[in-house]
């Protein structure tokens, strides 16, 4: 037996209580009458390589602090609303106190003059345009984030601010010494990032990905980012934080309103995941697909396929888990809504989707109740009115039950080790 693999053995043995139960790595839910609890659990459609690797890459974490795990969760306003991206996060850097290896792939919405993920704050100076992918014909070339904000006002910035894992006065705040970015500009002008010394720091130009890099002098929480003087418009279509540090990095992609559609618009989708990296992709798009009586369940897996193709061509060997359609309603005239019947026909296309590319798949239909159970949902206030969306609370406890069917796979596979 080698030195690692006694190690291994020896740390799993310290861990076998949690192995064998869970109890100390699970997250308490709710007991709800009307969902289907005892079903959250992930479908792998075969013996996935791509997931070992994420398992092992979790191992080398977990036991020994080494490595990284780079996860993206994509979808729409589900993801953009951020708490259930921050719950699945939270509840993953929690296996460890120093599994905090870069907060990632952010935006400024603010100057998009939209809702910022509830796990930053988002500021802006000066005057700002937009492009999103959801815009029939987006004015501007869109990468990753599906949004794009302009400015050609040397006066204008952009502001992040990141909060705390979880909201407290004793939780570790998230710290990065690394800033990324991305963007283009029509002219000479470029990105600066505002130092709290109030000095200004330039960046290195990266031309074949477009990205500005900047390096800090010391690990900060936030990050202000000007337009710089010159000519021409400067372009930001996100902004990337790093730390050097091992660990988990949670990336959140969402627009409200976004659908497969949206984001075959972004060019440079493909040159961004070349930076993301990622090990894992949770595909969460398919709600505004399937909003209407057109839908194509053939239309839905074509486009699947394609941007399946793109993550792919960045990371062959990346990881596919599929989030199947919440149970949602249609508003058929004022005041009254009826359940949107193709919901159970994109639940088979996300299993199709999935047995075609190896991936895997969460289904959350089922787990919440299937057909008709948003309205269980939102009388137990964890949904919201409109039958689509969920409350704080519901995109929290929705976190968590992505979060204990990860680990019940990575128990699992544990288990075959031992």
């Amino acid at each position: 037996m080698t030195g690692r693999l006694k190690a291994y053995s020896l740390a799993v043995l310290l861990l076998l209580p949690l192995v064998l139960s869970g109890q100390t790595v699970y997250r308490e839910v709710p007991e709800l009458d009307f969902a289907h609890f005892q079903q959250n659990h992930i479908t792998i459609m075969e013996d996935s390589a791509a997931f070992l690797k994420v398992f092992r890459k979790m191992d080398s974490l977990v036991l020994y602090g080494e490595g990284s795990l780079r996860i993206m969760h994509i979808g729409g306003s589900h993801v953009q609303a951020g708490t259930f991206t921050r719950q699945l996060r939270n509840n993953l850097l929690s296996l460890g106190d120093s599994l905090d290896g870069g907060r990632g792939l952010v935006f400024p919405f603010t100057a998009a003059k939209t809702n910022t993920p509830s796990s930053y704050r988002s500021r802006y100076e000066g005057e700002w345009t937009v492009a999103r992918n959801v815009q029939r014909e987006p004015a501007k070339r869109l990468g990753l984030t599906g949004m794009a904000v302009s400015s050609s006002d040397s006066t204008a910035s952009v502001r992040i601010v990141l909060k705390a894992r979880n909201p407290g006065p004793l939780d570790k705040e998230f710290k990065f010494n690394k800033v990324d970015v991305l963007g283009y500009s029509s002219g000479d002008r470029e990105p600066l990032v505002l130092l709290p010394s109030g000095d200004s720091l330039k960046g290195h130009r990266v031309e074949e990905a477009s990205i500005w890099t900047f390096v800090l002098p010391e690990m900060q929480d936030s990050v202000t980012v000007a337009v710089g003087r010159g000519t021409g418009e400067l372009t930001i279509t996100g902004i990337y934080l790093d730390n050097p540090k091992p660990g988990i990095t949670v990336n959140e992609v969402g627009v409200n309103g976004a659908a497969l559609t949206s984001y075959a618009k972004c060019q440079d989708l493909a040159r961004d995941l070349r930076m993301v990296r990622p090990d894992l992709v949770i595909f969460a798009i398919g709600i505004n697909d399937a909003s209407g009586p057109d839908f194509s369940a053939e239309d839905f897996v074509n486009r699947y396929a394609s941007l399946v193709a793109q993550v792919r061509s960045v990371n062959p060997d990346c990881a596919m888990l599929f989030v199947t359609n919440n149970d949602n309603w249609r508003r058929v005239r004022r005041r009254v809504y009826a359940p949107n019947k193709n919901t159970p026909v994109v639940q088979e296309a996300f299993f199709r989707i999935a047995g075609e590319c190896g991936g895997a798949v969460w289904d959350f239909f089922d787990i919440m109740g299937g057909m008709e159970s948003m309205k269980d949902w939102q009388e137990a206030g964890l949904a919201k009115r409109d039958k689509i969306h969920f409350t704080e609370e519901g995109y929290s406890l929705i976190g968590d039950l992505l979060y204990n069917a990860i680990m019940a796979k990575y128990i699992e596979y544990i288990r075959r080790k031992l």
